[in-house]
């Protein structure tokens, strides 16, 4: 692969090999695959599996090499090979997002890549985390703003309920499932803090688009998208690197944690940090002040802990967009 074929690829997407001869999907676009013209009738995910199994997987000690050498020497030609190494992944952490996501699951794969793309840019080798464990909050980054970008049928991310509910109805509604408790609108709407008839739509559409990842890839064959990926097992390195991670995030809320009094306080701790926060209103009654001073404090908090840690960690941005639990 010749130095400007590398630096082609590098700014308009990877080809699945080094003449460029087939695409496999890497490459930064406005448009989503699904609303593009097809032409052929094929199934393009599941020549989308075939191709990107042709590439070999890597040890940690080759990944290291192939991470010094492009953050080093720029070798672009490393960073091919790290990106194709770990296309799979893209694909499991698209799949997991995928009901969200009512149209093709390449439009997801797509812009994963994409974020696989930067992972590879960004990634620093001498700081001990495995490289898969670390493209994965740049894969779910990109994921999640494409999806907030694109989702036309409800408008998500427009604020913080709306993006709540996106992510957290689901698992919500299996909390209060699991402790005996008929999850019902209502009391949805007041644990999530958001109108009861806005629980009622999502809910229903998120249980239209869903698809069981036991189906089989296709008619004649007994693998199913589930059999495809990655075992949900991490390895000991990834174990390692995960707790790593929190344990470092951990630490710097705690030292956050400490300088904060009063309502701060009390709004860092029952609204930002636990599984099942207070209200906006249920934190005013508390305090004898209104909702929307709540909301304000909040804001003011947000701002403040974003710049505390922005100081304190690299990338934490990223870190906390991908670290929504879906």
């Amino acid at each position: 692969m010749t130095k400007s074929k590398i630096a082609d690829i590098e700014e308009n997407g990877f080809s699945s090999d080094h003449s460029g001869n087939s695409d496999i999907g890497v490459q930064a676009s406005n448009t989503p695959i699904s609303e593009r013209p097809q032409t052929v009738s094929f199934d393009p995910f599941r020549l989308y599996l075939d191709e990107i199994k042709r590439y070999p997987l890597l040890s940690r000690e080759e990944e290291t090499d192939l991470a010094i050498r492009y953050r080093e020497k720029s070798d672009l030609d490393a960073g091919y090979k790290l990106i194709t190494a770990n296309l799979r992944l893209v694909v499991k952490i698209a799949m997991d997002f995928q009901r969200y996501w009512m149209q093709n699951l390449m439009d997801l794969i797509q812009e994963g890549n994409v974020g696989l793309m930067q992972a590879v840019k960004k990634f620093d080798p001498y700081r001990g985390y495995k490289f898969s464990y670390y493209a994965s909050f740049w894969i779910k980054a990109y994921i999640i703003k494409f999806i907030m970008d694109n989702w036309k049928l409800v408008k998500i991310g427009t604020t913080q309920a709306q993006r709540k509910l996106f992510f957290n109805l689901r698992k919500e509604k299996e909390r209060l499932e699991a402790q005996g408790i008929e999850a019902s609108p209502k009391l949805l709407s007041h644990r999530l803090d958001v109108k009861e008839s806005e629980i009622v739509e999502m809910d229903q559409r998120l249980n239209s688009w869903e698809i069981s990842l036991d189906s089989p890839l296709k008619e004649d064959s007994e693998d199913t998208h589930k059999s495809f990926l990655p075992s949900d097992d991490l390895p000991v390195d990834d174990q390692i690197a995960d707790r790593e991670a929190k344990a470092i995030l951990h630490d710097k809320l705690h030292l956050f944690r400490q300088q904060l009094k009063g309502k701060e306080a009390v709004i860092f701790d029952r609204r930002l940090l636990t599984e099942d926060p207070m209200t906006l209103q249920e934190i005013g009654d508390r305090f004898g002040i209104s909702r929307e001073r709540v909301r304000q404090i909040e804001s003011r908090l947000k701002k403040k802990l974003k710049a505390y840690l922005e100081e304190e960690i690299e990338d934490i941005d990223l870190l906390q967009e991908s670290m929504i639990e879906v």
